[in-house]
Order: structure tokens, then sequence, then C-alpha cells
């Protein structure tokens, strides 16, 4: 069975545009790292809309021991590390990473990995989704970084061009 991880920013931003419930839909049990657990529970502290993760059955939050020596001296945080470090430890994985620099690491380490949009892009197609364009619009309007290409691209691949 596949094991999907997230990292922190789909899990912020999927729930930031009421979105959070896709995870569970399309992968069933999702695990969280340690350290992306812990990343946002102090943005929960320091006030900032972010999911309760205690209240999800649908997460497992899961410690990481070991990091491979590829990412020790990486320029990422400690999330990614983390997500990047499951991802490898699993052969059967699916990380979902935002990051491009953490992407990057992924492609080198062999990981398996889609993004935030990728959810999206996979929810629309399986039906849980009607329509991206509002999703993607909001995702930006709350901070979410992303060129005009891979806009264009995303739109494209979803049919909304």
């Amino acid at each position: 069975m596949l094991d999907v991880i997230s990292n922190t920013s789909p899990l912020q931003y999927l729930f930031q545009t009421d979105h959070l419930d896709l995870l569970p839909a399309l992968y069933g049990q999702v695990l969280v790292p340690q350290g992306v657990a812990e990343e946002i529970q102090r943005g929960r502290e320091l006030g900032f809309t972010l999911p309760d993760l205690s209240l999800l059955d649908w997460i497992q939050i899961v410690p990481v021991t070991a990091l491979p020596v590829q990412l020790l001296a990486a320029d990422l945080g400690l999330g990614e590390r983390e997500v990047l470090a499951l991802g490898k430890s699993r052969s059967e994985s699916l990380t979902i990473l935002d990051d491009a620099l953490a992407r990057r690491h992924a492609r080198l380490l062999g990981v398996s990995f889609t993004g935030t949009l990728g959810v999206l892009l996979r929810a629309k197609s399986v039906g849980h989704l009607d329509r991206v364009a509002p999703v993607v619009t909001e995702m930006e309007r709350l901070g979410f970084r992303l060129d005009p290409t891979t806009r264009e691209a995303v739109l494209r691949l979803a049919s909304e061009t």
C-alpha cells in the first residue's frame, strides 16, 4: 500500500482553502513526520490558521530518527528533511512537497512526490473537486507562490483554460 507523507504547506493551504478533506478522500491515511507536526503546532500557537492534527483521525504522526547523510547539510527546514527521510525509508511512498529545493532533493534521492497543485488536479480528475482555478486563486491570495507559467499549465491540465 502506498504511504502518503505530507509536508507543512500542503496541510496549511488545503486547510485554509477548506479542502483538507481531499487528502483522506484521495489517500486514506496520511503520514506526518514529527517535525512537520511541531511546525504546525508552533504556527497554531502563534495564531496562524492551521489544522489541529490531533483532531484528524486520518493523520498519523511519525517520528523520524535518522536522516540520510545527503540531507544533513541540505538547506532545508526540519519538516522537509523529515518528509524526505521518511519518503526515502519507505519504498512505496508519495511525498507531498511544495518547496522547490525540497523537490530537487526528492529527485536526487529517488523519492516520489507531488505538490498541493498535484493533489488538486488528482481530486478534480476523480470527481472530488469541480474546479481547480478558484482554489488556486485563493491559495495565491493566502501567499502561495506560483509563477504565471505554472499557473497556466495547471489550469490547462485541469481543462480550465
